[in-house]
C-alpha cells in the first residue's frame, strides 16, 4: 500500500519526507480543501525532500471545480510556472455543470503538464456517475484517482471504493483520502486498496500573546489566527500500521 501525505507548509514536508512517505501533495488553502501552492513553497519542498515524490495541486480557488476561461488561463500560467521547478507530478481534477468530468479542459491540462503524471482529486466524489466517470479519467491518462467513495469520510465510502478499484482492474490507482487515520487504516488494507492519502494533522495554536478579537479568515476553524500541520506522531502511526503485516 502506498502512502500520501497532503502537507501545507515545508514543515510538514519535512516530515512526510522523514517518514520516506511515497508522496507529498503539495498544497496551500487548507480551510478551502487545498489550492495551488506558491512557487516558493515548491520551491523549497524541492529543494529538502530527498524520499517523497512531490505531486502539486493545481487548482486556481476554492469551491466548486467548474472552471470559467479566466480561472481556465490561471491554471494554465501556474502549472507553466511550477513545471520549470520540476516537481514529480500534479494533481487536479473539473466538471462540468452536469457534474460530470470535465474531458475538454483535463484534456488541455494533460497536454500542459505532460510529460508528468497527473492525479484526479476528489472532484470526483462529486460525479453523479462514478462508473462512468472512472472510465473518462482512465481514458484522458489520469494515472490515480483520489476519493472517499463519494462519502464526507472514505471509511464511509469503502462500498464504492472497492467497487471502482475492482472495475479499474489495475489500469488506475485508486487511493482512499478523507478522515483516513491509524484507527481505522486497517479497513482499507483489509479492502485491497493501493494507496491512501491523510494529513496527521493536528492543531498548532498561534504563538501571539493577545489573540485578535477580529477574524481574517472564512469557515470555521478552531483559530484562525492558528493553522493545521501534519502531526510526525499521528503520520508515523499510520505508515506503522500500514507496514504490519
Amino acid at each position: 500500500m502506498q502512502t500520501e501525505i497532503c502537507c501545507f507548509s515545508l514543515e510538514s514536508a519535512r516530515i512526510a519526507d522523514e517518514l520516506k512517505a511515497d508522496r507529498i501533495e503539495l498544497c496551500s488553502g487548507f480551510l478551502e480543501g487545498g489550492t495551488t501552492p506558491s512557487s516558493g513553497l515548491l520551491k523549497g519542498a524541492l529543494d529538502e525532500v530527498r524520499h517523497s515524490a512531490v505531486f502539486v495541486m493545481i487548482r486556481p480557488r476554492g469551491g466548486d471545480f467548474i472552471y470559467n476561461a479566466d480561472e481556465e488561463a490561471t491554471i494554465k500560467n501556474d502549472i507553466e510556472e511550477l513545471k520549470k521547478l520540476t516537481p514529480s507530478g500534479f494533481v487536479f481534477g473539473a466538471l462540468t455543470v452536469e457534474n460530470e468530468v470535465d474531458g475538454v479542459l483535463c484534456r488541455k491540462v494533460m497536454e500542459w503538464t505532460h510529460p508528468y503524471p497527473v492525479t484526479f482529486h476528489r472532484a470526483f466524489d462529486l460525479c453523479m456517475e462514478p462508473e462512468k466517470a472512472l472510465i473518462q479519467i482512465i481514458d484522458l491518462g489520469f494515472e490515480r484517482i483520489l476519493t472517499s467513495g463519494q462519502e464526507a469520510s472514505a471509511e464511509k465510502g469503502l462500498p464504492l471504493l472497492k467497487k471502482i478499484n475492482e472495475l479499474a482492474a489495475g489500469r488506475i490507482q485508486i487511493m482512499a483520502g478523507a478522515g483516513v487515520n491509524s484507527g481505522n487504516l486497517q479497513l482499507f488494507k483489509n479492502a485491497g486498496l493501493p494507496a491512501v492519502h491523510f494529513t496527521g494533522k493536528e492543531w498548532q495554536d498561534s504563538k501571539m500573546k493577545n489573540s485578535p478579537k477580529i477574524d481574517m479568515a472564512s469557515g470555521n476553524p478552531p483559530d484562525c489566527w492558528g493553522k493545521y500541520e501534519t502531526s510526525k506522531t499521528n503520520a508515523e502511526e499510520i505508515i506503522r500500521k500500514i507496514n504490519t503485516p
